[in-house]
């Protein structure tokens, strides 16, 4: 397992376990979930982010730059000239050229539209951005955005803020069976055995926000999010027993027994 890297548009990643900044009632609580999982990509919403201060921001102030990539998110944004101006805008203020590509015209859902998501990771992968596309469990989508040169896709388990984990099972097995870049399944995620089961699946990674801002003990459910995480990709790699429709005994009935006789 310690050369089981995660690699991204050739950047050698620590944790599979990627953390959304949103909702947390405090910096203090973001800090001691960051902490408590050692997560290294850290998504933060442009338009939450004061970026000429940092310092002063209460999330980029938890933020220790040596360790975590920050990874912005173009949440709230309704079009993909509108999201391709807010990454700008970030890669402008001395933030890596990474984007976590969001468009959610759609406010009750806030599902992904993929016609702009498609255009705007081709108008960005052009202007020399890494693009991780949040995307709706669509196979042909994601190759079609593969096939665009996007860095990763990030199938969706369930709505954003949900908390309904793997709801899009089927499809996301079709998406990881069919990738060449690393999959990413971002939002829905509602407990830790929500993410051990994508890992077992093959995800590359998770991203998970809501889950750890609404639990009672911020940085104990981050711990437990990281270490599911793990289980599951470990999981994964040793390789997973066969599912049978009937019985089969795991203490053999024959061979030692006879040989007794």
């Amino acid at each position: 397992m310690t050369e089981d890297r995660l690699v991204i548009a050739g950047r050698s990643i620590r944790s599979r376990l990627f953390v959304g900044t949103g909702k947390f009632p405090s910096s203090a609580a973001l800090k001691a979930c960051l902490d408590a999982c050692d997560a290294e990509i850290v998504t933060v919403a442009l338009r939450r982010a004061d970026l000429s201060k940092p310092d002063d921001d209460s999330i980029l102030s938890v933020l220790n730059r040596d360790r975590h990539l920050l990874l912005p998110n173009t949440s709230g944004a309704r079009n993909a000239d509108e999201a391709v101006r807010l990454a700008k805008l970030a890669r402008a203020a001395g933030l890596e050229p990474w984007v976590k590509l969001e468009l959610t015209p759609e406010p009750r859902y806030l599902l992904p539209d993929p016609i702009e998501t498609l255009k705007a990771t081709e108008m960005l992968v052009k202007e020399g951005f890494t693009v991780l596309p949040y995307i709706q469990a669509d196979p042909i989508l994601a190759k079609k955005l593969e096939e665009a040169g996007a860095a990763t896709v990030m199938p969706l388990g369930a709505p954003i803020g949900s908390n309904r984990g793997l709801r899009t099972y089927d499809m996301l097995r079709i998406i990881i069976e069919q990738a060449s870049v690393p999959v990413v399944v971002d939002a829905g995620l509602g407990a830790p055995s929500h993410a051990a089961a994508s890992m077992e699946m093959g995800a590359d990674a998770v991203l998970v926000n809501t889950a750890l801002a609404d639990a009672r003990d911020h940085a104990a459910m981050a711990r437990a999010f990281a270490l599911a995480t793990e289980a599951g990709r470990a999981a994964y790699l040793a390789g997973l027993g066969p599912e049978r429709s009937v019985a089969e005994a795991s203490s053999p009935l024959t061979g030692f027994l006879r040989d007794k006789d």
